[in-house]
């Protein structure tokens, strides 16, 4: 029963992390979208390095939700 209880932590945990990291795309995505062309390029790179960032958080967390759905199919979890 312990073992289920942390496995839903850690279930809960990366959800919160994924939306928290789709937000954080969707924001940065949206400031770019709206920024003028003349705001300049220094903070156009900025929020081009944001996004890039935000995706690599995307990806390792799919990584990380792909390990678990490979987990529970094999019956290691639950």
């Amino acid at each position: 029963m312990q073992k289920r209880n942390l496995w839903r932590k850690q279930e809960e945990d990366l959800v919160q992390r994924w939306d928290a990291a789709n937000e954080r795309y969707r924001a940065v995505h949206q400031q770019l979208a709206t920024q003028p062309a003349d705001a300049g390029a220094v903070t156009r790179e900025e929020l081009q390095l944001k996004v890039q960032a935000a995706l690599a958080d995307i990806e390792a967390l799919r990584r990380q939700v792909a390990r678990l759905k490979r987990e529970f199919i094999s019956g290691d979890r639950y």
